[in-house]
């Protein structure tokens, strides 16, 4: 066990350094759901003040959807216990989302809805960045929901920068699989407050996983070499657009034509 320890905080330390994440001097919203992601990133964020040669602030966000009366007690009790700054945000967005005019996609609007809620309380505690727990696993989730129901080549970024950079979302586990989140929460002894979500269990992204989970199953390397492979694009071999002017062969002569691409821009 002692492995996943310094596996986990080496990736973490990877990502923070790769995608310049962090910086000295900031203010940073982590939001936490009360799952095992959020959990452990709000943990070896405040672990990583003891050593880094930075300083910045960290304060707990946990948006209750509203499906519960007991979930934002008990993260309540957790941060007043392991003494962190922490602020809960009461909202009846799950119900709402999951109401009858909205059957179709409620994760889609529970989740707008709580991110437009974040937002909000980072700009109202002057808070710079707003860190999220998604993992390797959630980026590559969502890069396959993009091309088989959104018919295009999309997932996630580490940083990404909103309101002309008043505000940066950064993903801090973005380089860890989840099933080694998993095992360092549990060696940690974090807790984590189950969902009521009803959707939790019968979504995309839960169909996805089971797709990523059969597809890395006989080579763990495929996780990784997928998510590498998001950054390592070869325009030269994707097909331009079916609505593309005539003469565009690939992808690259397309967006050249459109002004996407430079001339030199290598793939």
């Amino acid at each position: 066990m002692a492995y996943i320890d310094q596996e986990v905080r080496r990736l973490v330390g990877k990502a923070l350094h790769q995608y310049r994440l962090i910086e000295d001097g900031d203010r940073i919203v982590v939001a936490v759901s009360g799952g095992k992601d959020s959990m452990l990133l709000l943990w070896l964020l405040r672990e990583r003040l003891a050593r880094a040669p930075i300083h910045y602030e960290l304060v707990a966000v946990h948006v209750d959807p509203g499906f519960d009366t007991e979930s934002a007690g008990r993260l309540e009790d957790f941060f007043r216990r392991e003494g962190f700054r922490w602020e809960i945000v009461h909202t009846d967005h799950g119900p709402r989302a999951h109401g009858p005019e909205n059957r179709e996609n409620p994760c889609f609007l529970c989740s707008r809805l709580r991110r437009v809620e974040l937002f909000k309380k980072a700009n109202e505690l002057h808070c710079g960045k707003l860190a999220l727990g998604h993992n390797q696993d959630d980026f590559l989730e969502t890069f396959f929901i993009s091309v088989c129901y959104g018919a295009q080549v999309s997932t996630m970024l580490p940083r990404q920068e909103f309101f002309q950079g008043a505000v940066t979302v950064i993903r801090p586990l973005a380089l860890v699989p989840s099933a080694k989140v998993d095992r360092l929460g549990r060696k940690l002894g974090l807790p984590v407050i189950p969902t009521c979500c009803p959707s939790a269990e019968h979504n995309k992204r839960k169909e996805m996983r089971t797709f990523l989970q059969e597809l890395c199953a006989r080579n763990p390397k495929v996780r990784g070499n997928i998510y590498h492979a998001l950054s390592h694009v070869n325009l030269d071999y994707l097909p331009a657009p079916l609505e593309a002017p005539a003469g565009c062969s690939n992808l690259r002569e397309y967006l050249k034509k459109e002004g996407g691409v430079p001339e030199d821009h290598g793939a």
